[in-house]
């Protein structure tokens, strides 16, 4: 018998270490030659490791949510006789998950590995199962001895609430009347790990280093969802029209008279770029957290062109194909819960950019206009920015600008 220890390999990206945050296997079990036995996440991939040789696991490097140098143990396998040398393989990014494809590892890197795509995002399930479900709703249903194929979903893919009605029904209790109160839960501790921990220290560093103020303004958006009414009836093979391809024009529109809201603050060279090319980030909720797509040189793009970018991003993302390329480069960015977007709202920038615009719901409220009370349709824009770079007065002026591009909507045709 002889012992193999697996060191945590350079990933490629210059990275010093990587977060576990799945283990495949536990000490005791037996491995088989490229077997699948944890994911690591860096800044910019999530990575599965896969074991180079077959045995016995002996020895794990951490729990998950440790951080893991290159070049240390990650696991240990007890082997039969001596273990020949593992081939040089490759690493392949989450950035090309959805065809995996081989790139060549860092001319540096001299320890043997196998490693293969695993998205940060939520992957369709095993073989087995086919079932699609986020890596925590899989591992809580196993915990709680649930078949997913069992429960039914909304949209296909299984959530956590799904699995909280599954567990009602299942315990002969129904649902419960509205005038029942809830019963009390046992706590439960959670691990902040992998995106979760990614996300929370972005937003800890933006709140800690930008002196955020944030600026909110009513739009009166009556005759613009007239016209996206008409557009959508009228689109023929194009895709619907959402609000957001409307506002993303105006900003487009906007900008060049407010260069400081577009661009991106080094806070250690002291230096800020104002850029000449808007390249949006669109916030998106998933299941593994905030991930913000890119949609590139807005400014070039028209509504069509815009809601169908819209389109193929928000697909990628559910599908957990999306490119790290797509996530990162934002300029500016604008945020949106539809219609789960309240009255008003305070975004958190998405350092190191300067500004980020929230979208509010819209609602329908009586207005007076000349005298007489209409029914309108209003919607709140609540935007963030950052005071050392962006002023009041500028954030102000920069918002009556799109709002006078969006109430009066045949300014957005214009040139």
């Amino acid at each position: 018998m002889a012992r193999f220890t697996f060191k945590l390999p350079d990933i490629g990206e210059g990275i010093a270490e990587a977060e576990i945050v799945k283990w495949h296997i536990a000490v005791g079990d037996a491995v088989m030659e490229d077997q699948p036995i944890a994911d690591m996440m860096t800044d910019k991939a999530t990575v599965e490791m896969e074991s180079p040789v077959a045995g016995k696991v002996t020895a794990l490097a951490g729990e998950i949510g440790d951080q893991i140098a290159i070049g240390s143990m990650l696991v240990e396998i007890e082997t039969e006789g001596e273990p020949e040398a593992a081939p040089e393989l490759s690493v392949v990014s989450s950035s090309e998950a959805a065809t995996p494809s081989s790139v060549t590892p860092d001319e540096n890197n001299e320890t043997p590995a196998a490693t293969k795509a695993s998205s940060v995002l939520p992957q369709k399930s095993d073989a087995a199962s086919k079932i699609l479900a986020s890596p925590a709703v899989r591992a809580r249903a196993k915990a709680l001895g649930i078949d997913l194929a069992l429960v039914q979903s909304q949209g296909g893919r299984v959530r956590h609430a799904d699995l909280d009605a599954y567990l009602l029904y299942n315990k002969g209790e129904g649902y419960r009347a509205s005038g029942e109160g809830g019963r009390a839960r046992p706590d439960e501790a959670i691990k902040i790990v992998g995106m979760r921990r990614r996300i929370a220290e972005n937003m800890q560093a933006s709140k800690r280093h930008i002196p955020h103020f944030t600026y909110v303004e009513e739009i009166d958006v009556t005759a613009l969802e007239d016209m996206r009414s008409d557009l959508n009836i009228h689109r023929g093979d194009r895709p619907k029209l959402t609000m957001l391809p409307f506002l993303i024009v105006a900003l487009c529109k906007a900008i060049p008279d407010f260069p400081m809201v577009n661009a991106r603050y080094d806070d250690e060279a002291g230096m800020v770029t104002r850029h000449g090319a808007v390249h949006m980030g669109m916030a998106a909720q998933t299941d593994a957290g905030l991930m913000v797509p890119v949609i590139r040189d807005a400014q070039d793009k028209n509504i069509w062109q815009l809601a169908a970018e819209i389109s193929r991003l928000s697909s990628l993302i559910r599908e957990g194909s999306v490119k790290q390329t797509e996530l990162s480069g934002s300029t500016i960015t604008l945020t949106s819960l539809g219609a789960l977007g309240g009255i008003v709202s305070t975004p958190v920038i998405n350092r190191p950019e300067v500004a980020i615009i929230g979208v509010n719901r819209i609602v329908e409220r009586p207005i007076i206009v000349d005298g007489d009370i209409v029914a309108a349709k209003l919607m709140n824009l609540s935007t963030s920015c950052d005071h050392r770079v962006v002023d009041g007065w500028d954030a102000a002026n920069f918002i009556q600008a799109v709002k006078r591009l969006l109430e009066t909507p045949v300014l957005l045709f214009s040139d």
